[in-house]
């Protein structure tokens, strides 16, 4: 703008620039005004007790679960196999001498039936037997007759298969393939004869007594085997493939069946997957060619074992040579190792020893270890010496091998020796070691390990069961005198657990325990009876035997001998203490020598798990009835009792390894091994439950879905049970346990560190005991969901909570808020399920309570009561007066229970209210649930701080809003009603819609709940209906709209309309003076609106003393001033804007920004900012002059320069506009208007100045000069008084300066001076004053002018003396 207007007028401040008023008080509008002028946000305020308490803080029970998580996620992390089945050697053995170490126990002998004896008796080719451990039956195989019978039961049917006219080779236990046969055929037993080999199908029942019957069927599916010596058949357990072996040749076969027959064959085929030339020649020639071809040229398999993990298929032949075949379609061989090949490359760990290279050496069995179980090894070799090598198959660059990816290579990875041979130790030392409970074994070699014992020599069959079981037979021994024996060995799982949680290295804790079980006579077959071990899915914790030992059954084993079934069972490490409690050692430590040994083998917090256990009644025994019961003996429990009181260890704190200074000291504490010992028994009792969720979908063809339990219904009750026994335990001993003694414990510790220490052990055990109560309940919830119906509960419920519930953990049930809500909706399903079938709610109730009370509280039956209340009240009609008093009722049940009312119980009852017309009862409820949900009154301190976001109380203040939005439901509901209803009956009485209205509104405004009232008051001016607020009458209308005109225009506008409302004008006006000079985005015209409005309201009488002006702030006639003078500014700025508009100098980006800091971004601006920076700089001098005014500004020489360039630029713009009027014209106009505006303000509006720039301005030689007596003419039409202008004349008419000097301008002056006489003459004869002139002296001062003037013989031309003559006469006429 100044490169248009030209050169720019130097920037100076300006004197007295500002309105020189008290200064203001700050006003409620400033934080705005600042952030507007700012561009900032205002900093929300910081609340460092907010701050504090929002951080997250654990709940006993969180804690406790992130224990019982962080130990199953450590009982997961149990070795893998290869961990400590390493490449090398070993044969370290616990050979126990106490009973109550030792790893099996005989478990009970099932006799032959007598029937099977006396048939036996007769056949001619003798007896073959065996074990169906999946059936609880053992079959006979007499000639061409097969007979089954249930073993566990004392005389037992025989079912017999006798319709087979050829002797019976081999017999084996399938499962079928998925669809081939009906889904009551669960087994297939496959029947090898010399003619024939065929499959019987069998379906099962079980008894009430559980016991199992078997129904066999013939499938007419079988295929021709004549000239095959079958002896051994293998199926896949996961393809229901059947391989089979000819015992006279290498040619591995397979049974193939289907449903339907195909195009190129029938159901049935026989296949040979094998190469050989041998394969070639017809049945009947083999046989026939066998004869004359000796036995030796040909190799013959003895063993075929599958890996349906990896889809492997291995074979031992009678030359120790092991192959690899791939299980494909078609049978391929993957790789041969003889066991030379395998032995070669042993000697640098083994040494020379004849168990591995004597020539006799050979290789007896074959075990399987699968890819769950181990990755890189593959199967276990034993050899006729009792050695195990332990094969690994592997793919070029150390692949893991299957059948897609085939091994390339074979190796002994590694050796397992048999035990040091008992024969070989003298006397003195076997009886010397007798005195301990565990023999420990160790060789000649500082490894332990005995390269040279005979102790398994000869084994004639050997197993390996998962999870590393291991079974060597041995042959009756006449010379030694003793019978046929089995030799038992388990790795010491325990131990390996310790062996990682410790420094050293978990091989070196592959120690096995051993024993020798007799056996009355020769065995066929070994099987497992117990479902097959597994505690994880994969190699890495699949071994953790000690993981399981209370959710899987322990393992049992069946040896199928001559003379019946001999069954063995695992012990566990429970069963172990339990036992070493009963039969503790002899020497002279005696039990506490065995618990000392426990702790340095397994640790402590092991031994306490276990100790635990025994406690709690889990420790089993085999009786002397061959039954396994329970050990509940007093010594026994009263001795683990004291074992985990006694060993338990104790909580550590180091403040030195302190790290974070802001944590608490508690949060650094170690609790103790009875601690790791209570959570790990706790974590195996739920392991099976905690991640799985508690319901499954059946689907099953032609019936609609139903939900059924993830986890058996008898499982739960017993981990109930578990926990129950648990917590008694816990209970009765709390005294006597550290972290449970509760304050009588707290005057033990003798120093800080062993006081922080015992609280910490107190948290962390007090948690355990709170989740266990938790999970306690929580199984009793699930077994009270699963008596009803379920799928009819989850119908109720809307879609989100169906989905939740059939995702539901148990995990997320015990301990999760989302979890527990959800069983509550569950429950509260159940109750009006019940209730809708005619149940009593109290009784139903009642029993949820009892059973589930956490899920179930005293608050929730009250709930159901009041809900029924609510029913019952519908039903007899909500405007009836019974259903006014249940309504009554269910209102005061639901407010003695406000606190536990969750949303939805919310939700129900306002719609149900409202249904009703119980306005009243709805609003009371929502108003006391909001109160009962933030009873600290955080919200009310979140919205006097301005309502920060992120702020912790910010959530209180959420709770509450949800109540009062069911308030205004409330208000919306009533105001229909009654707007669309009569008030008042003809007689002028109160209808009921009206008295429902009053009861309501009374309630709403007598409460006292700051918080209700201003989310009240923000709906009202949300919906439109803000004037109501003009009429309501409780303090808290002031102050709520006090706090919001802070930030909303709105709200500013109705605090100064309710001032104005009650007759409070002057706070009226302060209110609107603020909005004008607040921050808030208003054009210039409405902050003059509201300055104009506001002078209005300071000058009128007002009926009340405002609470603002007797802070002493101000009083009238200040507030009436500052206004004023605040008024005058924005005219002035007002007048600026609208020049600038029109002024076409301004233009561009420039334009756009000097017009919107003027008209609205910076508000009103001061008087000096508005000179400095706009009107000097535009050359608006007329209104530099009125800010000179308005500031107070009398410095003469602006005001004169002021002056100048106004009469200077009003010529210039006179001259510039063609057709206008003339300059003299303008500038006359120009200073009458500035009389006007100026109030003729001496400072201002300086009649000597003027009178002398426009008798200056006369006498310049303008083209178009003013008339004679145009300077007197312009100052008479002002109002400037005659006396003064007749003055300033003399003066300079006597004062003879230039530029009036000379005959003209002297004449000049004195022609005005006579004018101005003239025209005072004449107004004073018009107006009829007494005096000439209104006094004797201005009489005087005309005379003596005139006369003066008369006397002068130039100064006055003709007309000039007539004139002045004729004013003199009429003066003269008037005296």
């Amino acid at each position: 703008m100044a490169a248009v207007a030209g050169p720019q007028t130097p920037q100076r401040q300006l004197p007295g620039g500002f309105i020189n008023t008290p200064a203001p008080a700050p006003s409620i509008f400033a934080p705005q005004a600042a952030q507007l002028r700012q561009n900032q946000q205002p900093a929300a305020p910081t609340n460092n007790n907010a701050a504090r308490s929002s951080a997250p803080q654990l709940s006993p029970v969180d804690r406790a679960a992130r224990t019982i998580n962080e130990t199953l996620r450590q009982e997961q992390n149990f070795p893998e196999l290869e961990k400590y089945v390493v490449q090398g050697m070993s044969g370290e053995y616990e050979l126990p001498t106490n009973p109550a170490w030792l790893p099996y126990q005989k478990l009970r002998m099932y006799d032959l039936p007598t029937s099977i004896i006396e048939q036996a008796n007769q056949t001619v080719g003798g007896l073959q037997m065996g074990v169906m451990p999946g059936l609880s039956h053992c079959w006979a195989v007499m000639d061409n007759c097969l007979y089954l019978w249930d073993y566990t039961v004392n005389n037992p049917e025989l079912i017999g298969y006798e319709e087979n006219p050829h002797s019976i080779t081999a017999v084996k236990l399938v499962k079928p393939k998925p669809g081939v046969f009906v889904k009551e055929i669960t087994h297939v037993i496959v029947v090898a004869t010399s003619d024939t080999m065929l499959l019987l199908g069998v379906s099962t029942q079980t008894t009430q007594t559980g016991a199992k019957t078997v129904a066999l069927y013939n499938t007419r599916m079988w295929i021709h085997t004549k000239g095959l010596n079958v002896r051994q058949i293998e199926a896949s357990n996961k393809t229901g493939r059947i391989f089979f072996l000819d015992a006279g040749s290498e040619d591995i076969y397979e049974f193939q069946y289907q449903q339907e027959e195909g195009w190129f064959r029938g159901k049935c085929a026989r296949i040979c997957h094998t190469s050989s030339g041998y394969d070639f020649v017809p049945p009947p020639m083999k046989a026939v060619s066998s004869l004359f071809v000796s036995g030796q040229g040909h190799k013959r398999l003895q063993r075929l074992v599958l890996d349906d993990s990896r889809d492997l298929l291995y074979t031992l032949s009678d030359t120790s040579e092991i192959k690899v075949w791939l299980v494909k379609d078609k049978i391929k061989l993957g790789l041969f190792r003889a066991l030379g090949g395998l032995l070669q490359n042993l000697g640098h760990f083994t040494g020379p020893t004849d168990l591995l290279y004597s020539r006799d050496v050979r290789l007896i069995d074959l075990s399987v270890i699968t890819a769950t179980e181990g990755g890189k090894l593959n199967v276990m070799a034993t050899t006729n010496t009792g050695c195990r090598l332990y094969l690994s198959a592997m793919r070029s660059y150390n692949n893991l091998a299957d059948a897609q990816n085939p091994p390339s290579s074979m190796q002994v990875l590694h050796v397992r020796f048999p035990p040091k041979d008992p024969n070989a130790v003298p006397q003195q030392q076997q009886q010397q070691s007798g005195s301990t409970a565990m023999t420990p074994y160790s060789g000649s070699q500082q490894s332990g390990t005995d390269t040279s014992s005979r102790a398994l020599s000869p084994t004639d069959s050997a197993y390996r069961l998962p999870p590393g079981y291991f079974m060597a037979f041995q042959p009756q021994n006449m010379q030694q005198g003793r019978r046929e024996r089995v030799f038992c060995a388990a790795p010491d799982f325990a131990r390996l657990k310790n062996a990682q949680q410790g420094s050293s290295n978990v091989s070196s804790g592959f120690v096995e325990f051993g024993q020798w079980i007799d056996l009355p006579s020769g065995h066929s077959t070994v099987a497992l009876i117990t479902p097959d071990f597994a505690a994880s899915s994969t190699p890495v914790g699949y071994g953790n035997e000690m993981a399981v030992q209370f959710d899987h059954p322990s393992a049992e084993i069946a040896i199928m001998t001559a003379d019946g079934v001999q069954t063995i069972r695992r012990r566990r490490l429970v069963d172990v203490f339990a036992s070493m409690m009963r039969y503790a050692s002899t020497d002279e430590e005696g039990r506490d020598g065995d618990i000392k040994r426990f702790v340095r083998t397994y640790g402590r917090g092991e031994t306490a798990a276990t100790a635990l256990a025994v406690a709690c009644g889990q420790g089993m025994d085999v009786t002397s009835e061959s039954r396994v019961t329970a050990i509940t003996d007093p010594e026994v429990v009263e001795g683990a009792r004291k074992a985990f009181i006694d060993h338990g260890g104790k909580p550590e704190y180091n403040a030195n390894a302190v790290v974070d200074r802001n944590a608490e000291p508690i949060d650094s504490v170690r609790p103790s091994p009875r601690h790791e010992g209570l959570a790990l028994y706790v974590s195996r009792l739920v392991r099976s439950i905690w991640i799985t969720c508690i319901m499954r979908v059946e689907i099953q063809p032609g019936v609609p879905p139903t939900l059924a339990p993830t986890v058996e219904l008898e499982k739960l009750r017993s981990v109930q049970r578990d926990l129950n026994t648990l917590s008694d335990f816990l209970s009765r001993n709390k005294p006597f346990i550290e972290g449970l003694a509760g304050p009588q414990a707290l005057g033990r510790p003798s120093t800080r560190q062993e006081e922080i220490a015992l609280h910490g052990e107190h948290r962390a055990m007090n948690s355990l005991v709170q989740l266990i109560n938790s999970i306690v309940e929580g199984i009793s919830f699930v077994l009270v969901l699963f008596d009803e119906r379920l799928e009819d509960i989850l119908a109720v419920l809307p879609e989100d909570s169906r989905r939740r519930a059939r995702d539901l953990t148990f995990e997320q049930l015990f301990i999760s808020a989302p979890g527990r809500e959800l069983a509550k909706e569950l429950v509260k399903a159940i109750v009006n399920r019940n209730i809708a079938n005619g149940s009593n709610v109290d009784t139903v109730a009642e029993a949820l309570r009892r059973r589930c009370g956490s899920f179930c509280s005293a608050d929730d039956v009250v709930i159901f009561k009041a809900q029924e209340q609510v029913k019952r009240a519908s039903e007899a009609g909500g405007q009836s007066e019974t259903g006014r008093v249940l309504l009554n009722e269910s209102q005061r049940l639901f407010q003695k229970v406000a606190g536990s009312l969750t949303g939805e119980h919310m939700i129900w009852a306002v719609s149900q209210y409202l249904g009703m017309s119980f306005y009243a009862g709805a609003v009371q409820l929502c108003l006391v649930v909001a109160q009962k949900r933030d009873r600290a009154r955080r919200a009310a301190t979140w919205l006097r701080d301005g309502s920060p976001e992120g702020d912790a109380r910010q959530s209180d203040f959420e709770k509450r809003k949800f109540c009062y939005d069911l308030v205004f439901a409330a208000i919306e509901a009533l105001e229909r009603e009654t707007d669309a209803a009569a008030l008042q009956h003809a007689d002028g009485q109160s209808t009921l819609a009206a008295r429902r209205r009053s009861e309501a509104y009374d309630i709403i405004d007598s409460s006292s709940d700051t918080v209700f009232q201003t989310c009240l008051y923000d709906w009202y001016t949300s919906k439109g209906q803000a004037d109501k607020l003009l009429e309501v009458r409780t303090p808290y209308v002031l102050d709520y709209l006090t706090r919001r005109s802070a930030t909303d225009r709105a709200h500013a506008d109705l605090l100064w309309r309710y001032y104005a409302h009650n007759n409070d004008f002057l706070a009226a006006a302060a209110t609107q003076l603020e909005l004008a000079k607040g921050g808030f985005a208003l054009a210039l015209e409405e902050r003059i609106g509201y300055l104009s409005r506001a002078r209005t309201n300071a000058s009128t009488r007002s009926s009340s003393t405002s609470a603002l002006l007797d802070s002493g702030r101000q009083n009238k006639q200040q507030l009436l001033r500052e206004i004023s003078d605040l008024l005058d500014v924005a005219m002035l700025q007002d007048d600026i804007l609208q020049r600038m508009k029109s002024d076409l100098r301004l233009t561009g980006q420039r334009r756009a920004i000097v017009l919107e800091t003027l008209e609205s971004s910076q508000g009103i601006l001061d008087v000096g900012e508005l000179f400095n920076q706009f009107s000097d700089q535009a050359g608006y001098h007329d209104i530099n002059l009125c800010i000179f005014r308005v500031a107070d500004h009398r410095n003469p020489a602006d005001v004169e320069r002021s002056w100048e360039d106004l009469i200077r630029s009003e010529h210039n713009r006179a001259l510039a506009e063609k057709g206008g009027p003339e300059p003299w014209e303008r500038i006359g106009m120009k200073v009458q208007e500035m009389g006007r505006k100026l109030d003729l303000d001496e400072a201002i509006f300086p009649v000597r100045t003027l009178v002398r720039k426009l008798e200056v301005y006369s006498l310049e030689g303008h083209e178009r000069a003013p008339p004679a007596n145009w300077a007197v003419q312009v100052l008479m039409a002002c109002g400037v008084p005659a006396a003064g202008v007749l003055a300033e004349l003399e003066q300079l008419f006597y004062a003879n300066e230039a530029p009036f000097v000379g005959q003209r301008a002297k004449r000049g002056l004195a022609g005005g001076m006579v004018e101005v006489c003239r025209r005072w003459v004449g107004e004073s004869e018009r107006a009829g004053e007494r005096m000439v002139c209104g006094s004797e002296e201005g009489a005087g001062m005309v005379r003596d002018c005139l006369g003066s003037l008369l006397r002068g013989s130039r100064d006055l031309d003709d007309r000039g003396r007539r004139e002045a003559e004729e004013v003199l006469r009429v003066m003269e006429g008037l005296r």
